[in-house]
Protein backbone atom coordinates (compact mmCIF):
# COMPACT_ATOMS: atom_id res chain seq x y z
CA UNK A 1 0.00 0.00 0.00
CA UNK A 2 1.59 3.58 -0.91
CA UNK A 3 1.97 5.78 2.32
CA UNK A 4 1.74 9.72 1.99
CA UNK A 5 4.72 11.18 2.80
CA UNK A 6 5.50 13.34 6.12
CA UNK A 7 5.52 16.53 6.43
CA UNK A 8 9.03 18.09 6.17
CA UNK A 9 9.05 21.27 8.85
CA UNK A 10 11.83 23.90 8.54
CA UNK A 11 11.85 26.51 11.66
CA UNK A 12 13.67 30.00 11.14
CA UNK A 13 15.26 29.61 14.99
CA UNK A 14 14.28 31.37 18.22
CA UNK A 15 10.70 29.45 18.41
CA UNK A 16 8.91 30.31 21.42
CA UNK A 17 10.09 28.06 24.44
CA UNK A 18 7.42 29.55 26.55
CA UNK A 19 3.48 30.74 26.84
CA UNK A 20 1.56 29.56 23.55
CA UNK A 21 4.56 28.02 21.68
CA UNK A 22 2.53 27.46 18.93
CA UNK A 23 5.32 26.20 16.40
CA UNK A 24 6.26 23.45 18.85
CA UNK A 25 2.86 22.93 19.77
CA UNK A 26 1.85 22.43 15.99
CA UNK A 27 4.27 19.94 15.21
CA UNK A 28 3.62 17.93 18.38
CA UNK A 29 -0.27 17.85 17.47
CA UNK A 30 1.13 16.65 14.20
CA UNK A 31 2.70 13.78 15.24
CA UNK A 32 -0.51 12.50 16.99
CA UNK A 33 -0.30 14.60 20.57
CA UNK A 34 -0.58 12.82 23.94
CA UNK A 35 -0.05 9.29 21.92
CA UNK A 36 2.80 10.49 20.12
CA UNK A 37 6.59 9.71 20.58
CA UNK A 38 9.42 11.99 19.01
CA UNK A 39 13.07 11.68 18.83
CA UNK A 40 15.20 14.21 19.15
CA UNK A 41 18.70 14.97 18.11
CA UNK A 42 20.54 18.06 19.55
CA UNK A 43 24.32 17.03 17.30
CA UNK A 44 24.28 20.86 15.93
CA UNK A 45 24.70 21.92 19.32
CA UNK A 46 28.18 22.46 21.65
CA UNK A 47 25.43 22.37 24.73
CA UNK A 48 25.52 19.09 26.52
CA UNK A 49 21.32 20.00 28.18
CA UNK A 50 20.22 20.89 24.57
CA UNK A 51 18.44 17.70 24.61
CA UNK A 52 16.98 17.39 27.81
CA UNK A 53 15.61 21.05 27.50
CA UNK A 54 13.49 20.13 24.72
CA UNK A 55 12.78 16.60 25.69
CA UNK A 56 10.70 18.38 29.00
CA UNK A 57 9.58 20.97 26.40
CA UNK A 58 7.97 18.71 24.52
CA UNK A 59 6.36 16.27 27.41
CA UNK A 60 5.56 19.89 28.98
CA UNK A 61 3.31 19.72 25.45
CA UNK A 62 1.73 16.32 26.82
CA UNK A 63 3.57 13.82 24.22
CA UNK A 64 3.63 10.69 25.47
CA UNK A 65 7.38 9.91 24.70
CA UNK A 66 10.17 12.65 24.23
CA UNK A 67 13.66 10.96 23.57
CA UNK A 68 16.65 13.05 22.98
CA UNK A 69 19.54 10.81 20.72
CA UNK A 70 22.75 12.97 21.40
CA UNK A 71 24.53 11.80 18.19
CA UNK A 72 28.64 12.79 19.02
CA UNK A 73 30.50 10.77 16.30
CA UNK A 74 29.77 9.06 13.39
CA UNK A 75 29.88 5.88 15.02
CA UNK A 76 26.97 6.75 17.29
CA UNK A 77 24.63 6.76 14.11
CA UNK A 78 25.43 2.58 13.89
CA UNK A 79 23.81 2.26 17.67
CA UNK A 80 21.35 -0.24 17.05
CA UNK A 81 18.98 1.31 20.27
CA UNK A 82 18.96 4.12 18.63
CA UNK A 83 18.25 3.13 15.11
CA UNK A 84 15.11 0.85 16.87
CA UNK A 85 13.71 4.28 18.18
CA UNK A 86 14.05 6.19 15.19
CA UNK A 87 12.16 3.14 13.79
CA UNK A 88 8.60 3.21 15.95
CA UNK A 89 8.33 7.25 16.68
CA UNK A 90 6.07 9.71 15.05
CA UNK A 91 8.38 12.21 14.82
CA UNK A 92 12.36 13.92 14.19
CA UNK A 93 12.99 17.08 15.29
CA UNK A 94 16.63 18.14 15.20
CA UNK A 95 18.13 21.36 17.19
CA UNK A 96 19.88 24.40 16.00
CA UNK A 97 23.93 24.92 16.52
CA UNK A 98 25.92 24.22 13.37
CA UNK A 99 24.45 22.94 10.38
CA UNK A 100 28.00 21.17 9.42
CA UNK A 101 27.88 19.21 12.25
CA UNK A 102 25.00 17.57 11.25
CA UNK A 103 25.84 17.09 7.88
CA UNK A 104 29.35 15.80 8.82
CA UNK A 105 28.34 13.62 12.02
CA UNK A 106 24.97 12.39 10.09
CA UNK A 107 25.24 12.85 6.27
CA UNK A 108 25.47 9.04 4.19
CA UNK A 109 25.16 7.01 7.88
CA UNK A 110 22.55 4.53 8.95
CA UNK A 111 20.52 7.04 11.04
CA UNK A 112 20.15 9.93 7.95
CA UNK A 113 19.33 6.70 5.93
CA UNK A 114 16.63 5.67 8.80
CA UNK A 115 15.14 9.49 8.75
CA UNK A 116 14.64 9.70 4.79
CA UNK A 117 12.72 6.36 5.33
CA UNK A 118 11.02 6.99 7.81
CA UNK A 119 9.78 10.44 6.39
CA UNK A 120 8.75 8.34 2.74
CA UNK A 121 6.71 6.65 4.69
CA UNK A 122 4.98 9.22 6.89
CA UNK A 123 7.12 10.31 9.80
CA UNK A 124 7.01 14.00 10.26
CA UNK A 125 10.75 16.20 10.56
CA UNK A 126 11.02 19.27 11.61
CA UNK A 127 14.67 21.44 12.64
CA UNK A 128 15.11 24.65 13.54
CA UNK A 129 17.92 26.99 12.44
CA UNK A 130 20.90 24.85 11.41
CA UNK A 131 18.67 21.61 11.27
CA UNK A 132 16.39 23.49 8.70
CA UNK A 133 18.83 23.74 6.90
CA UNK A 134 19.91 20.76 6.94
CA UNK A 135 16.47 18.92 6.09
CA UNK A 136 17.18 19.89 2.37
CA UNK A 137 19.30 18.25 -0.46
CA UNK A 138 21.11 21.60 -0.69
CA UNK A 139 22.46 23.01 2.29
CA UNK A 140 24.20 26.76 2.90
CA UNK A 141 26.81 25.79 5.03
CA UNK A 142 27.71 29.12 5.75
CA UNK A 143 28.11 32.57 3.77
CA UNK A 144 28.25 36.11 4.28
CA UNK A 145 25.33 38.44 5.23
CA UNK A 146 23.86 41.03 3.55
CA UNK A 147 21.44 42.05 0.93
CA UNK A 148 23.18 41.86 -2.34
CA UNK A 149 23.70 38.30 -4.13
CA UNK A 150 27.84 38.26 -4.45
CA UNK A 151 30.01 35.76 -6.23
CA UNK A 152 31.17 33.18 -3.63
CA UNK A 153 29.72 34.71 -0.80
CA UNK A 154 28.13 31.53 -0.39
CA UNK A 155 29.42 27.59 0.35
CA UNK A 156 26.90 25.22 -0.32
CA UNK A 157 27.52 21.39 1.18
CA UNK A 158 25.25 18.23 1.35
CA UNK A 159 22.06 18.08 3.73
CA UNK A 160 19.90 15.22 4.61
CA UNK A 161 17.91 14.67 1.53
CA UNK A 162 14.51 14.93 2.65
CA UNK A 163 13.60 17.22 -0.47
CA UNK A 164 15.64 18.50 -3.59
CA UNK A 165 12.92 21.08 -4.25
CA UNK A 166 14.13 23.94 -1.42
CA UNK A 167 17.44 25.68 -0.01
CA UNK A 168 16.98 27.21 3.16
CA UNK A 169 18.27 29.92 5.03
CA UNK A 170 17.23 30.85 8.66
CA UNK A 171 17.43 33.69 11.19
CA UNK A 172 16.78 35.34 7.59
CA UNK A 173 15.56 39.14 8.93
CA UNK A 174 17.59 39.37 11.71
CA UNK A 175 20.59 38.27 10.11
CA UNK A 176 20.08 40.44 6.92
CA UNK A 177 20.85 36.81 4.86
CA UNK A 178 18.71 37.68 1.52
CA UNK A 179 21.94 38.19 -0.22
CA UNK A 180 23.28 34.70 0.15
CA UNK A 181 20.13 33.11 -0.14
CA UNK A 182 19.81 34.61 -3.95
CA UNK A 183 23.89 34.08 -4.50
CA UNK A 184 22.45 29.68 -3.53
CA UNK A 185 19.98 30.54 -6.04
CA UNK A 186 21.95 31.67 -8.91
CA UNK A 187 24.65 28.82 -8.73
CA UNK A 188 21.89 26.62 -10.31
CA UNK A 189 18.37 28.58 -10.21
CA UNK A 190 16.44 24.64 -10.14
CA UNK A 191 15.39 25.41 -6.53
CA UNK A 192 13.46 27.57 -4.53
CA UNK A 193 14.40 29.55 -1.70
CA UNK A 194 13.23 30.01 1.38
CA UNK A 195 14.11 32.29 3.93
CA UNK A 196 12.62 31.70 7.53
CA UNK A 197 12.55 34.69 9.84
CA UNK A 198 13.12 33.77 13.90
CA UNK A 199 9.87 31.99 15.48
CA UNK A 200 8.91 31.08 11.78
CA UNK A 201 7.78 27.89 10.07
CA UNK A 202 7.11 26.28 7.10
CA UNK A 203 4.79 23.06 7.11
CA UNK A 204 5.54 21.56 3.56
CA UNK A 205 2.73 18.79 3.53
CA UNK A 206 3.11 15.63 1.59
CA UNK A 207 1.28 17.14 -1.43
CA UNK A 208 4.55 20.00 -1.88
CA UNK A 209 2.22 22.51 -0.05
CA UNK A 210 3.66 24.87 2.07
CA UNK A 211 1.83 26.61 5.35
CA UNK A 212 3.64 29.54 7.09
CA UNK A 213 2.93 29.41 11.35
CA UNK A 214 4.57 31.97 12.91
CA UNK A 215 5.15 35.68 14.09
CA UNK A 216 7.90 36.97 11.43
CA UNK A 217 7.55 36.15 7.80
CA UNK A 218 8.74 33.32 5.33
CA UNK A 219 10.81 34.48 2.00
CA UNK A 220 10.28 32.96 -0.97
CA UNK A 221 12.31 33.37 -3.79
CA UNK A 222 11.33 31.46 -7.25
CA UNK A 223 14.07 31.71 -9.54
CA UNK A 224 12.06 29.72 -12.15
CA UNK A 225 11.53 32.69 -14.91
CA UNK A 226 15.37 33.89 -14.49
CA UNK A 227 16.03 35.52 -17.96
CA UNK A 228 20.01 36.38 -16.87
CA UNK A 229 22.76 35.64 -14.36
CA UNK A 230 26.08 37.01 -14.30
CA UNK A 231 27.03 34.58 -11.68
CA UNK A 232 29.77 32.78 -14.54
CA UNK A 233 31.25 35.73 -15.41
CA UNK A 234 31.85 37.52 -11.42
CA UNK A 235 34.69 37.85 -9.98
CA UNK A 236 34.77 36.89 -6.25
CA UNK A 237 32.77 39.62 -4.59
CA UNK A 238 31.40 40.57 -6.98
CA UNK A 239 27.67 41.87 -7.24
CA UNK A 240 25.48 38.95 -9.28
CA UNK A 241 23.08 40.54 -11.52
CA UNK A 242 19.92 38.31 -11.65
CA UNK A 243 16.60 39.55 -13.60
CA UNK A 244 13.76 37.67 -13.94
CA UNK A 245 13.16 36.65 -10.18
CA UNK A 246 10.23 36.15 -8.46
CA UNK A 247 9.84 37.05 -4.40
CA UNK A 248 6.79 36.43 -2.41
CA UNK A 249 6.84 38.06 1.67
CA UNK A 250 4.32 35.13 3.39
CA UNK A 251 2.67 35.87 6.85
CA UNK A 252 0.85 33.00 9.30
CA UNK A 253 -1.53 31.14 7.72
CA UNK A 254 -0.02 32.52 4.14
CA UNK A 255 0.59 29.08 1.48
CA UNK A 256 2.60 28.31 -1.41
CA UNK A 257 2.53 25.28 -3.55
CA UNK A 258 6.23 24.14 -4.16
CA UNK A 259 5.10 22.38 -7.37
CA UNK A 260 2.95 25.22 -9.22
CA UNK A 261 4.89 27.80 -7.83
CA UNK A 262 1.19 29.61 -6.55
CA UNK A 263 0.70 31.30 -3.51
CA UNK A 264 -1.77 32.82 -1.42
CA UNK A 265 -2.58 35.49 1.26
CA UNK A 266 -4.48 33.66 4.46
CA UNK A 267 -7.80 34.07 5.02
CA UNK A 268 -9.34 37.22 6.78
CA UNK A 269 -10.35 34.76 9.51
CA UNK A 270 -7.34 33.06 9.86
CA UNK A 271 -5.18 32.43 13.14
CA UNK A 272 -2.59 35.27 13.58
CA UNK A 273 0.55 34.71 15.93
CA UNK A 274 1.44 38.43 17.43
CA UNK A 275 4.79 39.30 19.60
CA UNK A 276 4.20 40.83 22.88
CA UNK A 277 6.33 41.03 26.01
CA UNK A 278 5.40 38.12 27.75
CA UNK A 279 5.60 35.87 24.48
CA UNK A 280 3.40 35.65 21.63
CA UNK A 281 -0.21 35.27 21.92
CA UNK A 282 -2.60 34.13 19.27
CA UNK A 283 -5.44 36.12 18.17
CA UNK A 284 -7.50 36.39 15.66
CA UNK A 285 -8.00 38.86 13.42
CA UNK A 286 -11.25 39.68 11.07
CA UNK A 287 -13.54 42.40 9.45
CA UNK A 288 -15.93 44.28 12.52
Amino acid sequence: MQTSRGYIIPVGGAEEKIGDIHILRRFAALCGGDNCRIAIIPTASMLTDTGARYEDLFKSLGVRDAKALPIASRADCERREWLDILDSVDGVFLTGGNQLRLSTMIGGTEVAKAIRRRNAEGMHVAGTSAGAAFLCEHMIAFGKEGASPRARIVTLAPGLGLTNRVIIDQHFRQRDRLGRLLTALAYNPFAIGIGLDENTAGFIGPDESLEVVGSGALTIVDPSGIEFSSMARVRKNDVVCLIGLRLHILDHGSTFNLHTRIGAAAPALAHRVEGGGDGNKTTKRGSR
